[in-house]
């Protein structure tokens, strides 16, 4: 191998350090408007500052959570439809910490690939960007790693991490007894579980992500990328209003697996299948890969994207108030003495 004359460089490796300085000058302004009351220092430092008193809290506790997108990106990258992964990272860090009762403060992002595409990035950064605002949080830092040889051409993976807070003694789930009531919350789909077997079956099926969608208008791969819900203001808003004894956010391992997480071992539920519609997402799956519904139950969300256990007085209540502020909102079962999940009627 000859060397340049004049030496070789880093971009000669393959890292393009003037393009990771234009995609930080790009995304500085989706960055300035997630700012929220707090933030003492974002972009550009370091590290960054938040003030938890300048956020409003006297005596608070930190809640951390981290996550990532999981191969729903390989569809993103296939397709080049890479806009709402961003609000995919985000929600599925602050949807959790919403679960304990915290209201997300920052996040923080990193975002790896084997060359930058400045435009591709900006996109999923502002994406990012967006899904801090839909949960009132504020984006402050990150860290965007340029690995050739690591990724191969096109591709790219994302973490996310958030930091939430509140005051000593409210952190969920409390209280949860028998004959509370489980409120929950439709999905927008898939969100961002289960995908290794969403593509699978989109494979058994021989379609194309370009393809027209089975069950509606959009091509498969720009449904499949439906953004997950952010559920961080109206849960809040419903912690806030009384009555809430825990949340459960449903993703991997559905509804079977996530409800036991927020209930005493000495409790369970029994969950009502005919109380609300299965979407027809997860009837198109069950049909193309023949899953039966005890699978389907434990693998996906099945429409169900997030469920309250609130106080059986306070359920009217809530769910007016969730209803108002934009939520579907089921009355789907109750908590009983008997331990473990237990269904009735049917999905499918």
């Amino acid at each position: 191998m000859t060397l340049p004359k004049n030496g070789i460089t880093y971009a000669d490796a393959g890292v393009d350090i003037d393009a990771g300085n234009a995609l930080v000058d790009r995304i500085k302004p989706a960055a300035q408007r997630t700012k929220r009351p707090g933030v003492m220092a974002g972009l550009g430092g370091f590290g960054a500052l938040f003030d938890l008193k300048g956020a409003g809290y006297s005596d608070p506790i930190l809640v951390a959570a981290t996550d990532g997108v999981g191969t729903k990106l390989r569809i993103a990258i296939d397709t080049g439809h890479v806009d709402g992964v961003g609000i995919d990272l985000v929600a599925m860090c602050v949807n959790d910490l919403v679960c304990q009762g915290a209201e997300p403060l920052f996040f923080l992002d990193y975002f790896a690939t084997g060359a930058l595409d400045t435009d591709k990035a900006a996109r999923i950064i502002e994406g990012i960007a967006a899904g801090c605002e839909g949960a009132g949080c504020a984006l402050i830092g990150g860290e965007t790693a340029e690995m050739p040889g690591m990724y191969p051409a096109g591709d790219f993976d994302l973490a996310g991490f958030a930091v939430g807070a509140m005051e000593r003694g409210a952190d969920l789930p409390a209280g949860v007894a028998e004959g509370d009531v489980l409120l929950g919350l439709a999905s927008n789909g898939v969100h961002s579980n289960g995908y290794s077997l969403v593509r699978k079956l989109v494979d058994i099926s021989r379609l194309e992500w370009e393809d027209p969608c089975p069950w509606s208008d959009q091509s498969l791969g720009a449904d499949l990328l439906t953004p997950t819900r952010l559920y961080v203001q109206p849960a809040l808003a419903a912690i806030r209003a009384g009555g809430v004894h825990a949340l459960a956010h449903i993703t991997g391992g559905g509804l079977t697996e996530n409800l036991p997480r927020v209930l005493p071992d000495h409790l369970g539920v029994e969950i009502d299948l005919d109380r609300w519609a299965l979407p027809e997402v997860f009837r198109w799956m069950a049909q193309a890969g023949g899953i039966a519904q005890p699978e389907l139950l434990k693998t996906f969300n099945c429409g169900i994207g997030m469920i309250l256990v609130v106080a059986a007085e306070a359920a009217q209540a809530l769910t007016d108030q969730m209803i108002e502020a934009g939520e579907t909102v089921y009355r789907i079962g109750a908590v009983t003495t008997e331990p473990g999940v237990r269904y009735q009627g049917h999905l499918l």
